[in-house]
């Protein structure tokens, strides 16, 4: 008899036993907390790796006179790093009770000779938080395996953030994870607004998932990320400093302003035109302003003042009053912002529309997001619904479809990817970013044809005619449902037959549970 070969173990990403290493931190620190602890600790061993490799280059081409000036550094985007920033120094002390303060004075060393990272990293974070030592240590080596530099083909380090910024927000569960849009979404926004070249900004920008997917978008249609600049604000002042490490080990420049600040009251780029806006605002966000205050704001000119219960149309309005001549903007909202009539809301949607600003309309699936259950929809908003021309990318030219705007039903789409969350796949992306493409007229895209249950181009006139309600339901209608072929009379015979042969199992195990429950004393 053969003998049985044993079960392969499945192998573990280093992403995923890194995961682990860090989850170890936790009950010590605030889950909350520990993502600044754990993704600190990466940047500071990327910006080491990074300042090593270049000093090494400096001695190869036979400048080693040069290795401790900083110009020899930044001339190739690469951060100096005195003695005791360095990564070689906090791993050689990682056991030492004073751990936690070596660690923040490499940061405070980091930041105060490099000033594009002002502002961007823990201050004091770590002797504060009072870390066991021997867990900061395991940490430390298991962040030591990480070769962030070896693989230029591959975004190590990029990857690591996104997957710990991603598990990070679906620990931190409802309440928490404000900080992450789930990437599918993000990537959706990206691919349906095309940023080739200009002025992107986001009034919410969390940890910078939207500004590191349009790059990326940019990257693999072949353009250069030096066509794009990037602008964006946040309040918190925790997620303000991750948006400038995440950007920062990208080697992404922006612009977020002087320090984190409320878009509505200060906003940090008063004289912005924005060629892309793309968001995810705080869910139906209350209490933004109180009665008096931002009344007559000039972001709302021409319109109703949004309500202080719910900041929905103040993002909306924001972002209008934000875009370019040509600008586009894509941004998540709750499904109520559809179709509420409360407080004014219904009159500045259908200003919105009258002024044929709605570009496009998409329900979302439900459960895409670690931090609510809300039901979500993406919101396309134009400037220019005219012909155009897009410099550079002829195929993606548009047509003049004044007048009209597109509604796509996605709530179908989207595969599970555990028991309480679903993501859209790289096709749902496709497809409907397709259909919207093809829609304006991108040839490179094909003809665009209404499909009843998942897209419809309607008129103005039409909107009206559903009270100026933007929900896709009411305009895609019910799929059509191909005809098997079999009799209705042959199909009911089948259903009832089998009906009635689960009625008589249903009964077999509801008789064997009330006998063990018998034998258990239960008696009914």
């Amino acid at each position: 008899m053969p003998k049985k070969q044993p079960l392969k173990k499945p192998t573990k990403s280093f992403e995923q036993t890194l995961w682990e290493t860090a989850d170890r931190l936790r009950g010590t620190v605030e889950s909350s907390e520990y993502k600044h602890v754990v993704l600190s600790l990466i940047f500071l061993k990327f910006v080491s790796d990074k300042f090593e490799q270049r000093k090494r280059e400096l001695i190869a081409e036979g400048q080693g006179d040069y290795v401790d000036m900083v110009e020899f550094y930044t001339m190739k985007n690469v951060f100096y790093l005195p003695e005791e920033a360095r990564w070689s120094t906090i791993r050689k002390a990682a056991k030492q009770d004073d751990i936690a303060v070596r660690i923040d004075t490499a940061l405070h060393t980091v930041e105060k000779n490099n000033p594009a990272l002002r502002g961007a990293l823990p201050d004091n974070y770590f002797s504060r938080l009072g870390l066991d030592v021997s867990k900061l240590a395991a940490l430390i080596d298991s962040i030591n395996n990480i070769d962030t530099v070896a693989d230029h083909e591959q975004d190590v380090v990029g990857r690591v953030y996104e997957y710990f910024l991603g598990k990070f927000a679906a620990t931190e569960g409802k309440g928490g994870g404000e900080f992450y849009t789930p990437k599918c979404v993000v990537k959706l926004i990206a691919e349906m607004i095309e940023p080739f070249r200009g002025k992107i900004y986001d009034p919410c920008c969390g940890s910078g998932g939207m500004f590191v997917q349009s790059v990326k978008f940019v990257e693999s249609h072949r353009g250069s990320k030096k066509d794009i600049s990037i602008y964006g604000q946040e309040y918190t002042s925790t997620t303000y400093k991750l948006s400038k490490m995440n950007l920062a080990i990208r080697g992404i420049a922006a612009n977020l302003g002087e320090a984190p600040a409320d878009t509505f009251f200060k906003d940090q780029h008063p004289d912005l035109k924005a060629d892309f806006i793309m968001a995810n605002p705080p869910f139906n966000l209350k209490e933004w302003r109180a009665a008096n205050e931002l009344t007559d704001d000039p972001r709302w000119a021409g319109y109703e003042v949004p309500p202080t219960g719910n900041a929905n149309y103040a993002w909306i309005l924001h972002m209008v009053s934000k875009l370019s001549e040509n600008g586009v903007a894509g941004f998540v909202l709750a499904n109520g912002s559809m179709s509420t009539n409360t407080s004014g809301e219904g009159l500045i949607r259908r200003k919105l529309i009258e002024n044929d600003l709605i570009d496009c309309m998409i329900a979302m699936p439900g459960q895409l997001f670690y931090t609510t259950q809300i039901p979500v929809c993406l919101w396309f908003i134009t400037r220019n619904k005219k012909a155009q021309r897009i410099e550079g990318h002829s195929d993606s030219s548009h047509r003049d479809r004044r007048g009209e705007t597109l509604f796509i039903d996605a709530r179908n789409m989207g595969t599970m990817i555990d028991r309480t969350h679903k993501e859209l796949t790289c096709d749902d992306i496709a497809e409907i970013a397709r259909t919207y493409h093809a829609w304006r007229g991108e040839a490179k895209d094909g003809a665009y044809q209404d499909q009843p249950g998942f897209c419809k181009a309607a008129t103005l006139a039409e909107i009206k005619a559903n009270d100026y309600v933007l929900t896709p339901g009411r305009y895609v209608g019910a799929a059509e449902i191909e005809d098997d072929g079999i009799p209705f009379e042959q199909k009911m015979t089948e259903l009832s037959q089998t009906l009635y042969r689960q009625m008589a199992e249903a009964e077999k195990l509801d008789a064997v549970i009330r006998r063990n429950l018998e034998a258990l004393g239960y008696e009914g």
